[in-house]
């Protein structure tokens, strides 16, 4: 039932419902888990500035979950959702750029 209203939502541009919808596909909550929706839905509400969304983008990408791995493309979405203040995501930037 929820994901029915988060999808209206996010279909309308919410950031926040596509954030949650993006997590619904990532953990298997309330749909069936699918990685790829997990990263759509994401990439939606992390081109708007959810930093909360930028981080898990950038952990799909890191682990090629939903996506194929880019840690470029990673770093690019960690980097974002650190300068929006996800200490998380700069701990995760710093570890990479190291292994790159």
């Amino acid at each position: 039932m929820a994901a029915t209203w988060f999808r209206k939502a996010a279909e309308q541009g919410q950031p926040n419902a596509q954030y949650q919808l993006g997590l619904m596909y990532a953990k298997g909550d309330g749909v069936r888990q699918h990685n790829s929706q997990a990263v759509t839905w994401y990439r939606k509400a992390a081109e708007q500035g959810h930093a909360s969304a930028q981080y898990s983008l950038g952990l799909m990408y890191a682990k090629g979950d939903g996506t194929p791995q880019d840690k470029a493309e990673a770093a690019t979405w960690y980097r974002k959702a650190a300068e929006e203040g996800v200490a998380q995501a700069q701990e995760n930037l710093d570890i990479m750029l190291k292994t790159m």
